[in-house]
């Protein structure tokens, strides 16, 4: 049985330049990075892990790391994966229930307008 003996440190970064939101889990040694598009050159990614490392996102020991694979720089997982971002079912539920009454309340305030209006004329 494989258990996690530190609890995983989720830092999340937004890259409106470059239209991506980048999240980053460092956990029992490992560092996944998930980018919400491919837009990180190979250079790019190495800068942002360095960057990481010397602001203390993630351990030093990936600062000077060369890169290994594609999609591995450095012994950091870097995976495009966009459906971390997306809002989950209750998120969405909830959403949807609290437009719906912001959509009912302002019908309901059109219609007490309108009948004052005509009320006032009559």
């Amino acid at each position: 049985m494989n258990t996690s003996t530190t609890n995983p440190q989720i830092f999340d970064f937004c890259f409106p330049e470059l239209d991506t939101l980048v999240q980053v889990e460092a956990a029992d040694g490992a560092v996944v990075i998930r980018a919400s598009r491919d837009t990180f050159s190979e250079i790019r990614r190495q800068r942002f892990i360095r960057e990481l490392a010397a602001e203390g996102f993630i351990p030093d020991q990936y600062q000077w790391l060369g890169s290994a694979a594609p999609g591995i720089a450095g012994g950091v997982r870097w995976l495009v994966d966009a459906s971390c971002f997306q809002p989950g079912p209750t998120r969405i539920a909830e959403t949807r229930r609290f437009m719906f009454r912001l959509l009912g309340a302002g019908g309901l305030l059109w219609l007490l307008l309108i009948s004052m209006l005509v009320a006032r004329h009559v």
